[in-house]
C-alpha cells in the first residue's frame, strides 16, 4: 500500500472487532471492500483558505477535525497508505486551509485545520472559524466528520466547541482516537468509556468509537470499512443531480 512501512497485520477478526468501542464484527467482505478502496490512487485537489475557494459539490466527502498535533494528517496518508499525501509537521496549526484529497473516483478526504493552537493569532483563529462554519454548513458532499481525539489525553475543553459546533450544524460525527500506540489496553478502555459518556449528550455524534494508531495500523481496517461504506459506487459519467448529506 504505497511507501508506507508496512502495518501491523490483523488477520484475526477478533482484533479487528476490539477496536471498535464497543466491539463489533465486521464481515470479510466489508473489510475487503475498505482496503481496494484506499489502495487506489489518492492526490491531492485543491486547498481553500476561503469560502470561494472550496471546490464544487461532487462525489462523497469524509472530513477529519481535532486539535492540532492530534495526527490527522498521519492518519490520512496510513489509511491511503502513503507517506506524503497529506502533510505533516512537527509544529502544530501548520494545516490552515481545507486540503481536499481524491480516491481515485469514489471518495473525497478533508483535512480541516487545526483547533487549540495557543499560539495562533486570533484573527486567524476566527478566519479558520468562519471557513469551518461555512464548510459544515453548506456542503451537500460531507457525508461524516472523524473527530480525531488524542488517546492519552481523551476529550480536553478545547474540543468542547466543535462538538457544540457539530451539533449545531446537524454534521454527523465519528470520534476516532489516536495513538494507541502509547496506551495499555486498560487505559484504552478507560478513556473509551469516558469519551463513550460524553457523547452520549451530543445528537449528531456517532456512538460507535474508532481505536487507532497510524504508527502500527491498529484500527485502520476497521475505519477504511466504515469509511467505505460512504464511497460512490457509480462511474463519474453516471452521476447525476447534487449530492445529499446521509
Amino acid at each position: 500500500m504505497g511507501d508506507l512501512p508496512a502495518e501491523r497485520r490483523l488477520s484475526d477478526p477478533a482484533e479487528i472487532a476490539a477496536t471498535l468501542f464497543p466491539p463489533r464484527d465486521l464481515t470479510p467482505e466489508a473489510i475487503e471492500a475498505g482496503r481496494r478502496l484506499f489502495a487506489r490512487e489518492a492526490r491531492f485537489v485543491a486547498a481553500a483558505a476561503e469560502p470561494a475557494a472550496i471546490p464544487p459539490d461532487g462525489l462523497p466527502e469524509i472530513a477529519f477535525a481535532g486539535r492540532s498535533n492530534v495526527g490527522k494528517s498521519s492518519l490520512i496518508n496510513a489509511l491511503c497508505g502513503r507517506r506524503m499525501l497529506a502533510r505533516t509537521s512537527n509544529t502544530p496549526g501548520r494545516t490552515r486551509t481545507l486540503n481536499f484529497f481524491a480516491l481515485s473516483d469514489r471518495l473525497v478526504l478533508v483535512d480541516l485545520p487545526g483547533y487549540g493552537y495557543a499560539a495562533a493569532a486570533k484573527s486567524a483563529v476566527a478566519q479558520w472559524n468562519r471557513l469551518l462554519r461555512h464548510y459544515l454548513e453548506r456542503r451537500a458532499a460531507l457525508r461524516r466528520i472523524c473527530l480525531l481525539i488524542d488517546a492519552r489525553h481523551g476529550i480536553k475543553e478545547t474540543d468542547r466547541p466543535l462538538f457544540s459546533l457539530l451539533d449545531s450544524c446537524g454534521a454527523p460525527y465519528q470520534i476516532v482516537l489516536t495513538k494507541l500506540d502509547k496506551l495499555r489496553d486498560a487505559e484504552i478502555d478507560e478513556v473509551a468509556r469516558r469519551v463513550t459518556a460524553e457523547l452520549a449528550r451530543h445528537p449528531a455524534a456517532h456512538p460507535e468509537i474508532h481505536l487507532t494508531s497510524a504508527h502500527d495500523g491498529q484500527g485502520l481496517p476497521a475505519l477504511r470499512a466504515a469509511l467505505g461504506s460512504f464511497a460512490e459506487t457509480a462511474a463519474p459519467s453516471a452521476l447525476a443531480g447534487p449530492a445529499t448529506r446521509g
